[in-house]
C-alpha cells in the first residue's frame, strides 16, 4: 500500500510537468519549424494564410491551458468536512477512495473529501467531481484537437523538409521503428527523429483526450460517476440527459464551449443539498 501511494504521488507530479513541457514544445515547434517553412511566402513575412494558422493554434491552445488551469482552480473537495476517515490495514490496494455517503469520497492521494468524485487525474494533480467535471471535458476536447491538428502539421512538415511521403497507409506505422533505427546508425539527424517521436506523442494524447471526452460525456448524460460506474451504481438522483449535462456545463454552456470562463454554478460544500435544493 504504502508502495502504490508513493506511485501515486510522483505521478501525480510528473503527468502536470509532462504536460507543461509537452505544450511549450510544441508551441516552439510550430512557431519556429513548421508554421515559417508550410506557410511561406515569397517577400512576405506573415501571409494572411500563416496568420489564419496562428490564430487557430493559439485559440486551440488557449482554450486547452484555460481550461486546465480552471479544472486545477476549482477543486471538488468538501470545505466543511472536520471529520478525514483513516485508510484501514484490511483496505484493499486497488481502491483509490474510500466511499464515504451523499456522493461524497474520500481520496487517498488527495487526501480530501471530494464531493461526487469521478475519478483522480493526475495531469491536473487533483480529483474530477461536481464542480470541475465541465472544466475537465472541455480541456480534454481542446487538448485532442490541438494534438491532432499538430499532427497533421507536422506530417506536412516531414513531407516538405526531408521528402517523407505518407501516400502509403503503412508508412506511418514503420515510421518510428525505422527512424529509431536510421537515427542509431546516424543516417538522419537527431531533430529529424525527435519530431517523428513527437509525431506519435501527439496521436497517442489527441486519441486518448478524445476518449476521456467521449466516457465522460456518455457518464454525465446518464447521471453516473466512474467510481459509480466502476461499482455498477447509479446516482441517487438521475435525471434526464438533458438535466445531468446542465448541472455539469451550467446556464451559460454554449458560451464555456468556445470560452475557458466559468459557467458552473455549483458551490462548494455538500453537492446533493445543492443538487436536491435546484430541482425543488
Amino acid at each position: 500500500m504504502l508502495f502504490r501511494m508513493v506511485k501515486f504521488r510522483l505521478l501525480n507530479t510528473i503527468a502536470p510537468a509532462y504536460f507543461y513541457t509537452a505544450t511549450v514544445v510544441t508551441f516552439a515547434l510550430h512557431f519556429l519549424l513548421f508554421l515559417p517553412r508550410i506557410f511561406r511566402a515569397p517577400d512576405v513575412k506573415l501571409s494572411p494564410t500563416m496568420l489564419i494558422h496562428i490564430a487557430f493554434l493559439l485559440y486551440l491552445m488557449g482554450n486547452a491551458l484555460g481550461n486546465y488551469t480552471m479544472t486545477i482552480c476549482f477543486p471538488s473537495e468538501s470545505t466543511d468536512e472536520t471529520v478525514i476517515p483513516v485508510c484501514s490495514p484490511d483496505c484493499p490496494e486497488r481502491i483509490d477512495a474510500h466511499y464515504l455517503l451523499n456522493g461524497r469520497h474520500f481520496c487517498k492521494v488527495c487526501k480530501k473529501v471530494i464531493m461526487k468524485r469521478d475519478h483522480h487525474c493526475f495531469f491536473t494533480g487533483n480529483c474530477i467531481g461536481n464542480r470541475n467535471m465541465r472544466y475537465f471535458i472541455m480541456f480534454s476536447v481542446y487538448t485532442s484537437c490541438c494534438c491532432l491538428y499538430s499532427l497533421v502539421v507536422g506530417v506536412a512538415y516531414l513531407t516538405l523538409e526531408y521528402s517523407i511521403s505518407f501516400e502509403n497507409p503503412l508508412m506511418f506505422l514503420t515510421l518510428l521503428p525505422l527512424s529509431t533505427g536510421y537515427f542509431f546508425l546516424g543516417m538522419i539527424s537527431g531533430l529529424q527523429f525527435f519530431l517523428v517521436l513527437m509525431l506519435y506523442i501527439w496521436l497517442g494524447v489527441g486519441l486518448v483526450s478524445a476518449g476521456f471526452c467521449g466516457q465522460q460525456l456518455l457518464l454525465v448524460a446518464r447521471g453516473q460517476t466512474w467510481c459509480q460506474l466502476q461499482k455498477g451504481q447509479w446516482s441517487e438522483n438521475r435525471g434526464t440527459w438533458r438535466a445531468n449535462l446542465s448541472d455539469v456545463f451550467g446556464s451559460s454552456w454554449a458560451l464555456g464551449l468556445f470560452l475557458p470562463v466559468q459557467t458552473v454554478e455549483t458551490v462548494p460544500g455538500n453537492w446533493q443539498v445543492y443538487h436536491d435544493h435546484k430541482h425543488d
